[in-house]
């Protein structure tokens, strides 16, 4: 049905996903009325809005902080959420530059093009070609479509919530930024982060940390501690520790009896930790172990080794929790010196039927005699599977694709929760690697094509609803 015109439209897909990765659009919360999360972000919404308007849509610059594209008539609004901005991306990591799109084996390699421009893009033309389709056939959809991008979703949603404050709510929609065949339950998260006083003695002091200001969301891949030593302090015990731990961790020796230690791992996001390899919790649990053998009582990593260490879902601390939405999992995502304090910043994925309040209160329990402090936490989503929306759209996938999945729940949090009867909806295919966060992000050129067409059939299903 949308086939032929899609496909016509394959090399400006392409372009346009190209031209948007290389937008470096990481959210920078400013005071900048105009640009309220920074000008790369601002730049990417514009160019978005640009396209859209030339593709021959309606469009609307939310006062910078989102805006919408949108055809068809009438008084109900399907709404399709997604974002623009990105998780940070280090040159140095990638096989190709993350802010300058590359074309190689038949896939798009940069930032953004799996989470979450690539399928932005992919639902503007799926648009396109249904919005084509009733103009070729001198039909009107009674309904209107609107893609509504953001741009603060991988830190503090202020984007949305601005959206929702100010616009018209859709009465339901998707959100192409997770699986196929379609999300029917996605799980709370939480993150909050755990503090003590700075480590000070005449053995060992830690003077800095650096992580590359790892986001909360990403399982980090380096952080590093600058340690200040006794001059009795042995290396060879601190290296014979790393080597029995069999982590890969750095020793540089500085000048002024200081050293640094650098750990290295895999990053991946922090609702799948078991794919990534944490480096932060390696260091910790390094230095934890140096500090028993000198007699050096530091309690905010003693607990964290005791409770968390280098576990990804939650049985140390007694969060063993598992349900039809998964397990809950746990990702040491932050560590940082701010006012003399040292903080460990976690995020976590609960499952749908157990209370977040249950999760804080274990953290209290467990870290008593240091300060936990809640940073964000969001309500789980879920719909039950019989649902008209989670049929419709995984028969539309099932039907596309040859194949019977069912729905399936995740850990990770999609705007498909920012509104009521939203689910999240493609565009990674069943079995694929999710390439979210990750180093070389990218997108497969086939199946982008494939996915367009999965949202064509489904926005034309949703408009006769």
């Amino acid at each position: 049905m949308f086939e032929k015109s899609i496909n016509t439209m394959k090399r400006d897909i392409i372009d346009s996903i190209s031209d948007l990765v290389n937008f470096p659009s990481i959210s920078i919360e400013t005071n900048d009325e105009k640009m309220p999360f920074g000008k790369d972000c601002n730049d990417a919404l514009i160019y978005f809005l640009d396209l859209a308007s030339k593709l021959g849509f309606k469009t609307k610059n939310i006062d910078g902080y989102c805006g919408y594209a949108e055809f068809g008539d009438g008084s109900e609004l399907i709404g399709i959420v997604g974002h623009l901005d990105v998780v940070p991306a280090k040159s140095d990591d990638w096989s190709y530059s993350p802010f300058s799109a590359t074309i190689d084996n038949n896939c798009i390699y940069g930032r953004g093009t799996i989470d979450d421009k690539g399928p932005v893009i992919s639902s503007l033309y799926a648009m396109k070609a249904v919005m084509d389709y009733y103009k070729n056939n001198n039909l009107k959809p009674n309904k209107r479509v609107r893609l509504i991008v953001g741009l603060n979703e991988e830190t503090h949603w202020k984007c949305i919530d601005y959206y929702k404050s100010h616009e018209e709510i859709p009465s339901l929609g998707f959100s192409p930024d997770s699986d196929f065949p379609c999300i029917y339950a996605e799980k709370s998260v939480l993150s909050l982060c755990i503090s003590d006083k700075i480590l000070s003695n005449n053995l060992i002091s830690i003077i800095d940390i650096d992580c590359n200001n790892n986001a909360i969301n990403v399982v980090p891949k380096f952080c590093s501690i600058t340690l200040k030593l006794d001059n009795s302090i042995d290396l060879s015990l601190i290296q014979s520790v790393i080597d029995k731990l069999d982590y890969n961790i750095e020793i540089n020796e500085l000048e002024d009896y200081k050293i640094k230690l650098s750990s290295y791992g895999v990053a991946s996001h922090s609702a799948h930790p078991d794919l990534g390899v944490n480096a932060i919790s390696h260091l910790i649990i390094v230095l934890n172990e140096i500090f028993k053998i000198y007699k050096i009582n530091f309690p905010l990593f003693d607990n964290f080794c005791k409770y968390i260490g280098d576990e990804y879902d939650g049985t140390k601390i007694g969060l063993n929790i598992d349900d039809e939405s998964g397990k809950l999992t746990l990702n040491t995502s932050q560590l940082y010196i701010k006012n003399n304090n040292i903080f460990i910043g976690v995020n976590l994925r609960i499952p749908v039927n157990t209370e977040v309040d249950i999760v804080i209160d274990k953290f209290w329990q467990c870290f008593s005699n240091n300060n936990i402090t809640v940073l964000s936490k969001m309500d789980s989503l879920f719909v039950d599977k019989n649902n008209k929306l989670v049929k419709t759209l995984c028969d539309v996938f099932n039907s596309s694709y040859n194949s019977d999945f069912s729905p399936i729940a995740i850990g990770g949090a999609t705007y498909a929760r920012a509104f009521p009867n939203c689910i999240s909806f493609g565009m990674n295919f069943p079995g694929d690697k999710d390439m979210c966060h990750q180093v070389d992000e990218f997108i497969d050129i086939d199946k982008l094509i494939l996915a367009t067409n999965i949202y064509a059939k489904a926005i034309y299903e949703l408009l006769n609803f």
